[in-house]
């Protein structure tokens, strides 16, 4: 790494200060427990998400930002500096639910600090990285930096559903002329696949009701059933995990962000699998043990989808419901950036038809590119490269659906450093703290490279 410059010397001053500040003030938005509720409330996405919304606003506010909140909840602001230029960092506030409250060893919100992690719903994806750069624009502020720009962070509130927000703000509100948004990993992410959320639709005509999965984009930890004698005996034959309790059975799995599927284990897959061996036809365990179980991206149904800058298609089962008249599937599916989406629903669509199930499109999201060579991506490269002296790691194309697709000229940057873990969507989701550090001096020095 370079010799340190008087300013970045007094950054680094600033953010050990402000850095227990930081702390507080994350403790206060982890422990809204802000998923997405139909809580019957005035606000879109329920109560709890607009308080969080409130409560980073106030925080902001305490700071000597300006605020704004949009008057129906779907979003709010904090912006300071002047200038005609207007750096936009965009985050979001909306968690996805917690899941099986056993397999946390803390409540997840209810924030811990233990062997230099920080754990609680949000803390990685994205309520932590989200202030970990408005404390950094605070540090540099606090320096004496002077800016002749203007940073707005942009708080969203329905990212890890519909996309219900970002529209809203674009609608309403000046546009950045740059931006990024920290709500992924390090050096950035030049390319995002895209992403495409669907259900499957069939009559039921099995004896089976049930409800399972959290969200779309999780790979499902766990699924509680009815017990049979069979579903037990197929469970151990494919040496699944799975407990016992009373007339009921917990399948296992491990949850994983959906980008990354085929790194977890898919209880609802497991589940179906099992119980089509016991000889319970349903249409959604033909489907699944045909076309999912053996395969990490359901090949299948597309063949290989893959391309050089993005990897595999991504393919995830995360929310299933079969009650007396419907089986439901509902799917997320992360595309490589060179296929197009009209084909993927092509083939899924006419697969889908051959077990009695309607295709229904829920959400989708295009693709993005940003050329290696544009200015955006030199200077937070260079930035990422100065602090941290990590010459070696590239931008990279990633499967995550952030808000760098809301707005033009935008990239994913950061906060999880090469190497380390990323536990979003998961049980015991933390943050390292020294890596918060970290990435709080790379975003410093990246406001201070987006002085004119």
């Amino acid at each position: 790494m370079h010799q340190l410059t008087n300013l970045e010397k007094k950054c680094y001053e600033n953010l050990e200060k402000n850095f227990p500040i930081f702390l507080e003030d994350l403790n206060k938005i982890i422990s809204i427990p802000s998923f997405l509720q139909e809580d019957n409330s005035q606000y879109p996405f329920g109560k709890d998400i607009q308080n969080v919304l409130e409560e980073t606003l106030k925080i902001c506010s305490n700071l000597g930002f300006k605020t704004f909140i949009d008057p129906e909840g779907y979003y709010g602001y904090a912006e300071i500096g002047r200038g005609e230029k207007l750096v936009g960092v965009l985050g979001h506030l909306d968690v996805v639910p917690p899941g099986d409250l056993t397999k946390w060893d803390n409540p997840p919100f209810e924030p811990i600090i233990k062997d230099g992690n920080y754990y609680g719903r949000g803390s990685q994806d994205d309520k932590g990285p989200t202030l970990g750069a408005i404390y950094a624009l605070k540090s540099l502020l606090d320096s004496g930096f002077i800016l002749n720009y203007r940073v707005r962070f942009i708080f969203g509130t329905d990212e890890e559903n519909l996309w219900r927000d970002m529209p809203k703000y674009v609608e309403k509100e000046e546009m950045p002329t740059i931006g990024f948004t920290p709500d992924s990993k390090f050096p950035l992410i030049y390319a995002e696949k895209g992403l495409l959320q669907c259900k499957l639709i069939a009559s039921n005509t099995s004896p089976i009701t049930l409800k399972g999965g959290d969200a779309f984009n999780s790979v499902p930890s766990s699924i509680t059933v009815n017990k049979t004698e069979n579903l037990t005996k197929y469970l151990t034959d494919f040496n699944y995990e799975f407990k016992e309790k009373d007339n009921q059975i917990e399948i296992i799995g491990k949850s994983v962000h959906a980008q990354v599927a085929e790194t977890g284990i898919n209880a609802i897959n497991r589940y179906l699998h099992a119980l089509t061996k016991s000889g319970i036809e349903t249409k959604s365990g033909k489907f699944v043990t045909e076309n999912l179980i053996g395969f990490d991206f359901a090949e299948p149904i597309f063949g290989e989808v893959k391309d050089e800058h993005s990897g595999e298609l991504k393919f995830n089962l995360g929310k299933i419901e079969i009650t007396e008249e419907k089986e439901i599937l509902c799917i997320d599916m992360r595309i490589p950036v060179t296929f197009d989406k009209n084909i993927i629903v092509q083939k899924i669509t006419e697969k889908a038809k051959e077990y009695g199930f309607e295709y229904l499109e829920h959400d989708y999201l295009r693709s993005i590119y940003t050329p290696l060579d544009s200015p955006l991506i030199k200077t937070l490269m260079s930035a990422y490269q100065e602090v941290t002296g990590d010459l070696e790691s590239k931008p990279i194309a990633g499967g995550g659906a952030t808000y760098a697709r809301a707005i033009n000229n935008c990239v994913a940057f950061g906060y999880v450093l090469p190497g380390s873990p990323k536990t979003e969507h998961q049980p015991n989701e933390y943050i390292i703290l020294d890596d918060m550090k970290m990435a709080m001096k790379i975003y410093m020095k990246a406001f201070e490279k987006f002085q004119d």
